[in-house]
């Protein structure tokens, strides 16, 4: 029974992961494309945000690697597994994909709510890290503590370009309510959705991987998964 559960465990955390991940570097090109257009002198910056969406991308593939290793896809979970997705939802009224771009590199005020709910997504998967690296399950399962040692080392360059941005242009720090909606969108993730994914043993798994027909060549890794 408790080789199940950590199996079970596991499978949901890494499909949960997993798709994170990959939303978080997909969308990293449209803030990317932001960046460039607005802010064009911006090197430093430019550089940050070209290192976050590669980050994203190597810690989708490490996860990847994880499930091949074990002959199997993850459980096929949507955006509403998705931080990202549910920040962007709740402050712009939109999902991701249906961001106004031009919009966004048009208004300051709405570039600077986007780089805060980055910034607050990033520094709450680091603090979801930091338990992780400490839960027992994962400590049983080598290859997945290495990967999340690799995020972990990773996750605070992806807040801090965020942040100095809002330092050096003076704009506003996360308000209250910023805090409560990431707050709440955690609780909600752990407290409902992912024990009733944990429960539903129909769950259905992707026949194919997110970043099929992506054109993003593999990285070679000296595969946290496999070491």
């Amino acid at each position: 029974m408790k080789a199940w559960f950590t199996r079970r465990y596991l499978d949901i955390l890494g499909s949960i992961y997993i798709y994170n991940e990959h939303r978080g570097y997909t969308a990293l090109d449209r803030v990317l494309e932001a960046v460039r257009r607005k802010h064009p002198e911006a090197t430093e910056f430019i550089a940050a945000v070209e290192k976050h969406r590669a980050d994203e991308r190597k810690h989708y593939v490490m996860f990847k690697r994880w499930f091949e290793l074990q002959g199997k896809k993850p459980i096929a979970v949507d955006r509403t597994f998705g931080h990202i997705d549910r920040f962007i939802e709740i402050t712009f009224g939109t999902s991701i994909d249906d961001l106004d771009t031009d919009a966004i590199i048009a208004s300051d005020d709405l570039f600077e709510r986007l780089c805060r709910v980055i910034s607050l997504t990033e520094k709450r998967g680091l603090k979801q890290v930091d338990i992780l690296l400490d839960h027992p399950l994962v400590n049983s399962d080598k290859a997945l503590k290495r990967i999340f040692e690799v995020v972990h080392i990773d996750e605070p360059s992806h807040f801090e370009p965020y942040d100095d941005w809002l330092a050096k242009n003076a704009r506003r720090q996360p308000s209250s309510r910023e805090r409560w909606i990431d707050r709440m969108i955690h609780s909600e993730l752990l407290f409902i959705k992912l024990p009733l994914l944990f429960l539903w043993f129909g769950a259905p798994r992707r026949t194919e991987w997110r970043d099929a027909g992506e054109n993003n060549p593999r990285p070679a890794l000296r595969s946290a998964v496999s070491a």
